[in-house]
């Protein structure tokens, strides 16, 4: 029983130790977070693990649809040749130059459609990665897209240079309808919260409650549901909310507030939350 005891201690000492340590690093500024520096070996392995397991469980339970039906691949080159290719690259092209200094570096997609599950690559493309530059596209695509482009995915190992610059043209042309948006009636808070960091209100925006919201470009939003008016003088109600994110310049001219590309559902839901804060502290 005693040895037990000194085993817990030891294993609860080594603990507060490594999280001493973990907190002088932070508090000093031991670590380097620059850019030009590469992560250190256990940390690059320790990230790359916990994102290839955070990954394979989230996805897990992603229907794939059948890949195969040539207009898929074809307009998944073209969404790759508009969305993809400045970061990550493609056969004898080169990511753009802003690409070459992301940290850690974008992965080439060659060796992603290779190693990584249909299922894995829907998630990564429409959820984004944390600290990787990797944007969530399910803002700006829909998943029938996303789809699109995991299918030209499953081509592109196999394509040389040559092909690759010819590929596309080689394919049917005709692009698809593009499906309406299905709008709900009502907005969805835990939605609107999701999307209101996709579409970078906390860069502007004091935001109760909302991790890194704390800067006054604008105005802080805290309580803005108690508020008679919104953009300077335009009643505060729903519908003018929502038309005010989607299209700020409309509602004031000369506003310094930039047209995000809010689709009708993304705004609708963030007005919704909006509406939920409370007043600033």
């Amino acid at each position: 029983m005693k040895s037990w005891k000194v085993a817990g201690l030891t294993v609860l000492a080594c603990a507060a130790a490594g999280a001493g340590l973990g907190a002088a690093a932070v508090w000093f500024g031991w670590y380097d977070v620059s850019a030009t520096g590469s992560h250190t070996l256990p940390v690059h392995e320790l990230l790359e693990a916990a994102q290839t397991r955070s990954v394979q469980r989230r996805s897990a339970n992603v229907q794939v649809p059948g890949l195969n039906a040539p207009r898929m691949a074809r307009d998944g080159y073209a969404l790759y040749q508009k969305h993809c290719v400045q970061c990550h690259g493609a056969p004898g092209v080169a990511p753009e130059p802003y690409a070459l200094g992301l940290n850690p570096a974008p992965a080439a997609l060659v060796a992603t459609a290779r190693d990584r599950s249909a299922a894995d690559i829907f998630w990564i493309i429409q959820q984004g990665i944390k600290m990787t530059g990797m944007p969530a596209w399910q803002y700006r695509l829909t998943d029938a897209e996303i789809w699109n482009i995991v299918a030209f995915m499953r081509v592109l190992p196999a394509l040389s240079p040559a092909d690759y610059r010819t590929w596309g043209t080689t394919q049917e042309s005709a692009p698809p309808a593009k499906p309406a948006q299905t709008v709900a009636p009502v907005g969805d808070p835990a939605a609107g919260r999701a999307a209101l960091q996709q579409y970078l209100c906390a860069t502007c925006h004091a935001i109760p409650g909302v991790a890194g919201a704390r800067h006054h470009v604008g105005p802080a939003l805290g309580g803005i549901s108690q508020r008679p008016y919104i953009a300077g003088g335009v009643p505060n109600t729903p519908a003018n909310l929502e038309r005010w994110l989607r299209d700020p310049a409309a509602v004031k001219p000369g506003s310094a507030m930039p047209d995000l590309g809010l689709n009708e559902q993304d705004a609708r839901d963030i007005a919704a939350f909006l509406y939920t804060l409370p007043p600033a502290d």
